[in-house]
């Protein structure tokens, strides 16, 4: 290690004058006390603030919304008529293994 490392690292706190680790302290994370009961929001007030916030919401367009229903509905019907399908055909296989004992 360089000097210019050296320093650097000293300057960040990492090791000490002498060059050995510097022991780094943990801050203590306390939790917030919970507010008095008058400093407590209001219903009315929380009820304003969601309303402000629902406001900045990207809510989507109705056309956006009808395409991703039908984007939904049609791979509801193809997964139906794939798992159909294999229903139909594991049944079969069975009726056709369990008839030739």
């Amino acid at each position: 290690m360089n000097r210019q490392m050296k320093r650097m690292m000293q300057r960040q706190g990492q090791v000490g004058e002498d060059g050995a680790p510097a022991v780094q302290k943990r801050p203590q994370q306390q939790r917030p006390a919970p507010k008095p009961a008058s400093q407590r929001t209001k219903p009315r007030d929380f009820l304003r603030e969601v309303r402000a916030e629902l406001r900045k919401v990207a809510w989507p367009t109705r056309a956006e919304t009808v395409s991703y229903s039908v984007v939904v509905l049609v791979t509801l019907i193809l997964f139906m008529g794939m798992i159909l399908l294999l229903d139909l055909g594991f049944a079969k296989a069975i009726l056709i293994i369990f008839k030739q004992q």
